[in-house]
């Protein structure tokens, strides 16, 4: 299955498992919990969805690489302890806890969270030594004398033996100890989360068009060459920065991140040719609603694959705008709730005992807020940006508050007027993205009318999460007139291979 539906499966059974029953017990005791194996091959995003479903399900989360580990680490160090058996003194040999059990109960006193996942990555890698203690804990959930506290789930991955050499296999007494879930690559169900997370447009573009590069691992005579899922976020990063510091991401750049060179050539070129035709067709002109019969003219002589280029160009940039509206529309909305606190918890003042809660006190819940969520990892990295936003706003309305409260004009008001400001600008930052959307649409009529351009442009607004949003949430006329005239023509052509289907089956039975 792909990593999204793998993902949904292990949010479901950890939902299962730590469901309680009317006693507050768990349902499924800890001893009957099946630990989940996720297999799949490297780099897809078996650890990042970890991080996701952690902070999703508001548990904590423990990961370990187990290949780092020596068997004194997982199982602990043996002391002597003196017993009595049957009225005789004896010596025997009991273990320090484990240092995964350990940092287990860590966590739970770093964020007060007593329930969460413990994940052991590539699991069937380990050492000849710590081989019996993986499987031991698999099968009794313990580590050494010392078992997983009650309440944390245990995930396991491993990769299949064709791309690692390391890799053992599970015997079927252990096997049918697991719950087992193969996972895949699917670059459709990336392409969503990196719209998600931001990444580089002539990324998303390239692999649109050159699918079968996404995910690739094959064997030379030079050794392995690979393009994988994690090595294209990364290398998404890296253009982002090079570019904000005007450095050039060349070949041998690329080559770093997809260790595969035919494929790191062939993205090395496009990706300059991607930054050529900005320039060319006058890109940032078009989004402002400026162009010519002569710009025009250009574009259409253009081949078929410029064409797909330029609306990747387009996407991009509309891309980005949605996003930014999506962020600035969150921390303006979680703003007014910390606002909306304040007023309600202001206090005249006119008592001995009576402090009025002012915009300052507001700040520093945000701040103990940021700390706290932050202690218990329970923030993703755009709760985290947006909170931070709110609490740099707080603070200059803090700042410029003061020195402007009198009489007539109390602290509130000031307030007020300042978050109206920011109420403003997320308005201009909608309607210049509106804008920006409909100069687009005009300029593809104009240039392509009702064609595969189109269908493309349609295509990848759909499978922008940013881009549903925001024309959800503030229209456009033109997206739905061509959104509905693709749906018809997609459900046109269904129907007519469906009536194709059938003639050709009469025409078989006719023989």
């Amino acid at each position: 299955m792909d990593i999204k539906r793998a993902k949904q499966e292990i949010k479901d059974s950890i939902e299962a498992y730590l469901a309680k029953d009317e006693f507050g017990g768990y349902r499924i005791p800890a001893i009957r919990q099946r630990p989940i194996l996720l297999m799949g091959p490297p780099g897809i995003g078996k650890t990042q969805v970890m991080e996701q479903i952690a902070k999703e399900c508001r548990i904590g989360l423990v990961a370990y690489t187990i290949t780092h580990h020596t068997r004194q680490s997982a199982v602990g160090l043996p002391f002597i302890r003196e017993k009595n058996y049957g009225g005789k003194q004896v010596s025997v040999t009991e273990y320090t806890m484990s240092e995964i059990i350990a940092s287990v109960y860590d966590k739970i006193e770093q964020t007060g969270i007593r329930e969460g996942i413990l994940f052991i990555d590539e699991i069937n890698c380990v050492s000849e030594t710590l081989a019996p203690t993986m499987l031991q804990f698999l099968q009794g959930k313990t580590f050494g004398n010392q078992r997983v506290p009650e309440g944390w789930i245990i995930v396991a991955a491993g990769n299949p033996p064709e791309y690692n050499k390391s890799v053992r296999d599970f015997d079927v007494v252990t096997l049918d100890r697991l719950k087992k879930i193969d996972v895949e690559e699917n670059f459709g169900v990336w392409k969503e989360y990196a719209y998600r997370q931001g990444i580089h447009p002539a990324v998303i573009s390239y692999l649109e068009l050159r699918k079968q590069n996404f995910y690739r691992v094959e064997t030379t005579v030079d050794g392995k060459c690979f393009a994988t899922a994690r090595g294209w976020e990364d290398l998404s990063q890296f253009i982002q920065v090079y570019e904000s510091l005007g450095k050039t991401v060349d070949r041998e750049v690329v080559s770093q991140y997809i260790q595969h060179q035919k494929i790191a050539r062939d993205f090395a070129n496009y990706l300059e040719l991607y930054h050529k035709y900005k320039a060319d067709y006058g890109v940032e002109d078009i989004l402002h609603g400026t162009w010519n019969t002569g710009a025009l003219q250009k574009v259409k002589a253009a081949a078929f694959d410029e064409h797909l280029k330029l609306v990747s160009l387009f996407n991009g940039k509309l891309s980005e705008l949605f996003t930014e509206c999506f962020l600035f529309d969150s921390y303006v909305t979680k703003l007014y709730e910390y606002l909306v606190h304040y007023r309600e918890q202001r206090v005249p003042g006119t008592g001995a005992h009576q402090i009025p809660f002012s915009i300052g006190d507001e700040l520093h819940r945000a701040e103990k807020e940021l700390e706290t969520l932050g202690r218990k990892e329970l923030l993703t990295r755009q709760d985290e940006v947006i909170l931070k936003r709110v609490i740099a706003a707080l603070e200059r309305f803090s700042l410029d508050v003061k020195g402007t409260v009198s009489a007539e004009n109390s602290e509130f008001e000031e307030v007020k007027r300042l978050f109206e400001k920011e109420a403003d600008t997320r308005e201009d930052l909608i309607e210049r993205t509106s804008e920006t959307l409909t100069h687009v649409f005009d300029f593809m009529e104009d240039a392509f009318g009702e064609s595969q351009e189109m269908v493309a442009l349609i295509t990848e607004l759909n499978a922008n999460y940013y881009s549903v949003w925001f024309i959800k949430e503030y229209g456009c006329d033109s997206y739905y007139r061509y959104n509905k005239g693709l749906l018809f023509q997609e459900r046109h052509q269904s129907i007519t291979r469906e009536m194709d289907e059938i003639e050709s089956l009469l025409n078989t039975g006719l023989k």
